[in-house]
């Protein structure tokens, strides 16, 4: 059975998670609910991977989560959501007692045919890179411990989850998971009893490898940028603001991959050849920025010899009386939320999903009046007034995009007084540049 707050917060996550990525796609994900699986993900964005991975696949997890959140007054939330603490050694604890009973815990909910969701590299980035960190041994660890304690009796899997974003921070950007096939623990028993250390080395190794073909990974992250700003010019790949989202969204991240394994495979002889044109390309962004210079707007600019304004005008006036319902359900509760989580979290790299969580609480608890003042006051229909309230989600994104189609009009106004002809060809040039040099560009 799933607990209270985790059937909540599933609920909600398939709302919430959709608005906030609009192009959401899952790949191979798996069918069952239930499956005695530990799946095994990438960490890039901390607290958004769980909201996504376990949030918008349909197997039950329970997952782990760092022992410090866990106090007197979390406790029982976090364990209505399926939460388990994991004890780390400057959490200042005697982690491996306390450990060995969160991994006795594990077994017992794997017996019973749920599933675990494991976060394998333990930590999270400061800035948001393509990578994977190497993978710790403990989900490997807690498959055989938990097939030493039913005697081999049942099966018992383990599966990677690839969590890929454009940008996990930028609203309406893209996000999409992929799922392996799973590996059967049980096949390597003549192994792990031979030498439980070789086996769960071996397998840790097989499962990074297996979850580097989920993501995209970039090997050397020196080279994560060159990746990236060759990803904007050719817009094939899943950036956030510089992608062609006409092309889908799962043939945009396999040639981020490609891509990605083209640099993985050269030779320190044959990157040094190509550190010319990473600097050329480097300099031409860093000259943008210098100049306050979209480069979307060079892009148009090539693309159709002019910069208009006429769909952003369009949306502006067919959002303004949607924008304006926003503003009076979400407004309030956005910028007490956004002020909060950039005034209390340090690292940037929580701020999209503590925002997208605490968000979707305090703009559907602060709006549940609404319901019994549109029942008294417009119309006596408690059916009328939740459809109304389920929509307020709508308008706040109807608010966000209206504001954000009034930037891009104002930006676009300033372009339009620059000469970017230069820019035009100097953009020109570079990405014949890059097609000539990299062959899956």
């Amino acid at each position: 059975m799933m607990r209270f707050f985790y059937v909540v917060l599933k609920l909600a996550l398939q709302y919430s998670v959709r608005i906030f990525y609009p192009r959401f796609k899952t790949v191979n994900a798996p069918r069952q609910w239930y499956g005695r699986t530990i799946y095994v993900s990438n960490h890039a964005a901390a607290f958004m991977d769980p909201l996504v991975a376990a949030g918008m696949r349909r197997p039950i997890v329970f997952f782990m989560t760092r022992s410090d959140v866990f106090t007197p007054i979390t406790r029982p939330i976090l364990w209505t959501a399926h939460m388990l603490p994991i004890y780390r050694q400057h959490d200042g604890v005697d982690t491996k007692d306390k450990n060995a009973a969160v991994f006795d815990q594990c077994a017992r909910i794997l017996s019973f045919g749920r599933n675990l969701l494991i976060f394998g590299e333990g930590f999270t980035d400061d800035v948001f890179i393509r990578r994977l960190k190497p993978l710790k041994k403990g989900a490997v660890r807690i498959g055989f411990h938990t097939l030493e304690k039913i005697n081999w009796k049942k099966k018992i899997y383990i599966a990677a989850v690839g969590v890929n974003y454009s940008d996990p921070n930028e609203m309406r950007s893209d996000c999409l998971v992929s799922t392996s096939k799973k590996i059967c623990l049980n096949d390597y028993k003549e192994l792990y009893l031979e030498n439980p250390n070789k086996a769960i080395t071996e397998l840790t190794k097989i499962v990074e490898d297996l979850l580097k073909t989920q993501i995209t990974h970039v090997e050397d992250k020196q080279w994560s940028e060159f990746h990236e700003e060759v990803m904007m010019l050719t817009r094939k790949g899943i950036n956030a603001l510089h992608s062609d989202h006409s092309v889908p969204l799962e043939k945009r991240w396999h040639y981020s991959q490609k891509l990605a394994l083209w640099l993985n495979e050269r030779t320190s002889d044959e990157n040094e050849k190509l550190i010319p044109l990473k600097e050329k390309v480097a300099d031409y962004f860093s000259a943008l920025k210098k100049n306050k210079i979209d480069e979307n707007h060079i892009h148009e600019m090539a693309v159709t010899g002019k910069i208009n304004r006429t769909t952003n005008l369009m949306h502006l006036a067919l959002l303004f009386p949607f924008m304006l319902f926003g503003m009076v359900h979400c407004a309030i509760p956005y910028l007490l939320v956004k002020r909060f989580v950039e005034k209390s979290f340090k690292r940037r790299v929580f701020w999209g999903s503590v925002k997208l969580l605490m968000g979707m609480i305090a703009i559907g608890l602060l709006n549940i009046p609404v319901i019994f003042v549109i029942y008294a006051f417009v119309y006596p229909s408690y059916l009328i007034a939740i459809g109304y309230y389920l929509l307020i989600g709508f308008f706040g994104l109807a608010a966000y995009m209206w504001f954000r189609h009034l930037k891009r009009f104002q930006q676009k106004g300033i372009a339009q007084q620059k000469d970017l002809t230069d820019w035009v060809a100097r953009r020109a040039a570079l990405i014949k540049e890059v097609q000539t040099e990299i062959p899956v560009a």
